[in-house]
C-alpha cells in the first residue's frame, strides 16, 4: 500500500509543478513590454548620441526623453533625476559595473532595500531596470567600504552611487519609473 500512496503523491506533485510552470509562463507572456526590463526602441535619434552642453556638462542632455524619468549616460557616468516639467531634481556621477545596458528606454522592474552585490559588497537601495546576458543592471549604493577584489572579477551590472545619491534614487525611482539610457 505504501508504494501506491507514494505514486499518487508523486503524480500529484508532478501535476502541481506542471500547473505552476504553465501559469508562470502564461504570466510572463502577458507582462507589458514596458515592465519586462527589455529596452523599448527609442522613437527619436537621441539614443545615438544626445547633444551635450559643453559649457555646462551637468546640464540635462537634449533629446533625453520627456516626462518624469531617470536619465543615465553610459559615456559620461552621470545620472539625472528628472521631475515634472523636465526639471532636473538632482544630477550626480556614478561608477558603472563591468556590463553596460544598451541605449534605450526601460522601466524600473524591481527594488531591494539591502542585499549583497555580485562582487560581495553589501549594498542598499537597489533599483533594477534590465539585464544583459544574465547580468542584472541597476543602481545601488555601497554600505561601508568596498569588498576586496576577488582574484577573478565577476561581471557586474551595479551602477554605484554615493549613499546620499542612492537615497534620492530610492525615493524617486519606484516600480515602473522610466529609465532612459543614453550613450
Amino acid at each position: 500500500m505504501a508504494s501506491s500512496s507514494s505514486g499518487i503523491v508523486a503524480g500529484l506533485t508532478a501535476a502541481a509543478l506542471a500547473t505552476v510552470g504553465f501559469l508562470a509562463w502564461q504570466a510572463s507572456a502577458t507582462v507589458p513590454a514596458a515592465l519586462t526590463g527589455k529596452p523599448v526602441p527609442s522613437a527619436s535619434p537621441a539614443a545615438s548620441k544626445a547633444p551635450r552642453d559643453k559649457r555646462n556638462p551637468t546640464a540635462l542632455p537634449a533629446g533625453s526623453g520627456t516626462g518624469e524619468r531617470v536619465v543615465y549616460s553610459v559615456d559620461d557616468d552621470r545620472v539625472w533625476l528628472v521631475g515634472a516639467g523636465n526639471a532636473v531634481r538632482r544630477t550626480f556621477e556614478v561608477t558603472p559595473g563591468t556590463v553596460d545596458p544598451a541605449p534605450g528606454v526601460y522601466h524600473v522592474t524591481s527594488r531591494s532595500n539591502a542585499v549583497t552585490g555580485t562582487d560581495g559588497t553589501p549594498i542598499e537601495h537597489v533599483v533594477r531596470f534590465t539585464s544583459v546576458d544574465g547580468v542584472t543592471i541597476g543602481f545601488s549604493a555601497a554600505v561601508g567600504s568596498a569588498a576586496p577584489a576577488p582574484e577573478e572579477a565577476p561581471r557586474t551590472g551595479g551602477i554605484r552611487e554615493t549613499r546620499a545619491d542612492g537615497d534620492a534614487m530610492w525615493r524617486f525611482a519606484t516600480i515602473g519609473r522610466k529609465v532612459v539610457v543614453i550613450p
